[in-house]
């Protein structure tokens, strides 16, 4: 008897229809012997409108009320699964975030989860109930109930997974698993049989969407074995494991492109001890997650410095940096918006030389500029043109020797 943890996203709850069929599956589990807990997403598209509901009440809505309201999708999704296994006979119990014990900090909208009581999960389990919990939410301090930011389902999931010592948590999507690079940008991707935490965690953090940074994170912390697969068919997916021996041996395992970024930079910097933390002070105060940073010294003790943050937070990060720019009397702040990063992941690199100089000749053939550069043990990142992302992940994937075999 294995201890299963299964995680349906938003697509595979869309309606009555799809969480019936979520049914058959974790009938199929349960029926082999295995212990089930299953976490849910909101039906899709349910948390947008939500939102937008908010904002119809309030321009800027109280952000305790807006995760109470939040909750509510994925407590719909757990009760109408929950509903669903009952009228066939089985026995099912759904538990909210704090029912499950998931027990985070008080930032709301954004809240990280701090430990988890699960001996009401467990109880169930022993009782061989099907515990159905309602992901992307928790309970602070103040028994008020917090969310913990988009994809915090899957979080949710590897959470309750590592504490309950589960022997996988399978995270059910629209994709039948990991690709070495996005299938819509290059026809000839192939899925991944293995991957291991880190090349994984470097691959969502830099554009790949299949799992959320956070769960990724998690499943490494705790060596939480993931199944990522398709709800919409009963193929093997990609397993996510600790790095073994028997991996696959490729230098580069994938190729990732992030169209969020954009960059700004400060001209004829003063080159001074803490003039660095002057700048970047006021940005992480702000809550402003800074990427990549390069430095250019130029004559006269003077330097430029350049840096890239997501679009979302591109509008505050310039105005922060026009300000400080005057307060230490650098010169101009130049922006680009129309960027975009490109990136080559694997574990072979950390044993093989020549990875930068075969990005950077793919990239040359095609005759496409590099702007900033950034590198890993198992990464190199490219920033260019947006206009060229699409043809950069097409010419790397065939560089590195990924594109599938006719």
């Amino acid at each position: 008897m294995a201890l299963r943890v299964q995680k349906y996203g938003g697509t595979s709850v869309a309606d009555i229809e799809r969480i019936s069929k979520v049914a058959d599956r974790v009938q199929k589990a349960y029926d082999k012997g295995d212990q089930v807990v299953v976490v849910l997403s909101a039906m899709s598209g349910v948390t947008d409108k939500l939102i937008t509901l908010a904002h119809q009440a309030s321009k800027t809505p109280d952000k305790r009320e807006l995760d109470v309201l939040l909750a509510t999708g994925e407590q719909t999704t757990a009760a109408l699964l929950s509903m669903l296994l009952k009228s066939r006979g089985y026995k099912a119990k759904s538990f909210l975030g704090f029912q499950a014990g998931i027990h985070t900090d008080k930032s709301s909208g954004k809240a990280r989860i701090m430990n988890i009581d699960c001996n009401k999960i467990q109880l169930a389990l022993d009782n061989g109930i099907i515990a159905v919990m309602a992901g992307f939410q928790g309970i602070d301090d103040n028994g008020d109930i917090t969310t913990l930011g988009r994809g915090g389902s899957d979080t949710s999931a590897v959470a309750i997974a590592s504490s309950l010592k589960a022997d996988v948590c399978e995270i059910f999507t629209d994709v039948d698993g990991v690709y070495t690079t996005d299938p819509r940008i290059c026809s000839a991707a192939r899925k991944i049989s293995t991957i291991s935490y880190e090349e994984m965690l470097e691959m969502a953090i830099l554009g790949a969407k299949v799992l959320q940074i956070r769960s990724v994170e998690f499943a490494k912390k705790f060596n939480v074995p993931l199944h990522v697969r398709s709800s919409f068919n009963e193929e093997e997916g990609t397993m996510v494991i600790n790095e073994s021996a028997d991996m696959e041996s490729a230098i580069v395992s994938g190729i990732t492109c992030d169209m969020n970024e954009a960059r700004i930079t400060l001209k004829r910097v003063p080159d001074q001890p803490g003039v660095s933390a002057k700048i970047f002070g006021p940005l992480a105060r702000a809550e402003i997650m800074v990427d990549m940073i390069i430095q250019n010294t130029r004559s006269g003790g003077e330097t430029d410095l350049t840096f890239t943050v997501t679009k979302d937070d591109f509008d505050r990060a310039k105005e922060i940096s026009e300000k400080v720019a005057k307060e230490i009397s650098a010169g101009e702040v130049l922006i680009a918006k129309d960027i975009a990063k490109v990136s080559v992941i694997g574990l072979g690199m950390k044993s093989h030389s020549g990875v930068a100089a075969i990005m950077f000749e793919a990239l040359a053939s095609e005759n496409i500029n590099i702007r900033l550069i950034s590198t890993s043990e198992i990464r190199i990142s490219c920033v260019i043109l947006e206009k060229y992302a699409e043809l950069a992940v097409r010419t790397l994937h065939t560089a590195f020797g990924l594109d599938r075999e006719e």
